[in-house]
């Protein structure tokens, strides 16, 4: 099957979400492991067996599932592996919260999305630890609980982004906090801040649990794609600072690296929530 031809097709998306979930199984033998080697990379961040694991594991099974959809992983790309992405290409994250996994937290997310024309047009986030599996592809966004060890049979509900507050909850990085987030909180008038990592921050907005997520920190495609795309299924939307959408394949950036974000905040509407 080419993902080209089937956005939105259910055999397509059962079959991301049965990788998610087996990838999920993946990591938690990690997880719950007698001992856990750390590496650095190149820009010292964290790397887990884990990581490299589910990440042979889904684009093993990426190839099998859509052998004409080129691939953008993280650790791949770490590799200089990097394929063509003139079409519909998915962008990966095996083990998104890597800090927080290494910490024991439970704040970390398997993370598939497919990317066309520049947009996430489908997400599927899987937070092995709390059980939590997000899928999202155009109108329709549907989240439930799923043993990643006993899947069977599962039953995804519906969901949607709430009407925003006033003042308006946030939802912001565990890990990444920083002065500039503060400021646009306090800007946006916000008095009740939940913490929380991966891009579990999307789907928290997603569900109706947040009104907002700002992200004022470097973040690179695979880290956002799936949580995009599972926002913007439930109502939500992701842009700049400068208010334009949140765009993908982003190359030869003169000020960062090839798939580096700017800033953006997400948003649980169609459209920006005004400063208060």
């Amino acid at each position: 099957m080419s993902a080209t031809n089937s956005i939105c097709d259910a055999d397509l998306i059962k079959g991301l979400e049965r990788i998610a979930l087996e990838a999920g199984r993946i990591i938690l033998d990690v997880y719950e492991g007698n001992s856990l080697e750390v590496e650095r990379k190149d820009d010292d961040s964290p790397v887990t067996i884990a990581d490299q694991r589910a990440e042979a594991y889904i684009l093993k099974e990426l190839a099998k599932l859509t052998p004409d959809c080129p691939v953008v992983a993280e650790e791949s790309v770490e590799a200089g592996r990097i394929p063509d992405t003139d079409g519909d290409f998915f962008l990966v994250d095996p083990l998104d919260g890597t800090k927080e996994f290494i910490r024991g937290g439970g704040d970390f997310t398997v993370n598939i999305g497919l990317v066309r024309d520049r947009t996430p047009v489908i997400g599927v986030v899987y937070a092995p630890a709390t059980k939590k599996l997000y899928v999202g592809c155009g109108d329709h966004a549907r989240t439930g609980e799923v043993d990643c060890r006993n899947p069977g049979e599962y039953d995804l509900k519906p969901m949607s982004v709430r009407q925003p507050a006033s003042p308006p909850t946030a939802v912001a990085s565990r890990s990444h906090r920083t002065p500039e987030t503060d400021d646009f909180l306090k800007a946006l008038g916000v008095t009740d801040t939940v913490s929380a990592g991966s891009s579990l921050k999307f789907c928290l907005v997603a569900e109706g649990a947040a009104d907002v997520y700002p992200r004022l920190g470097r973040t690179m495609e695979w880290d956002t794609a799936a949580g995009h795309a599972v926002l913007v299924s439930a109502g939500g939307c992701v842009t700049t600072v400068d208010g334009q959408p949140l765009s993908y394949d982003k190359r030869e950036q003169a000020l960062d690296s090839d798939f580096a974000n700017p800033h953006f905040i997400a948003y649980g509407s169609r459209s920006p929530i005004a400063p208060a």
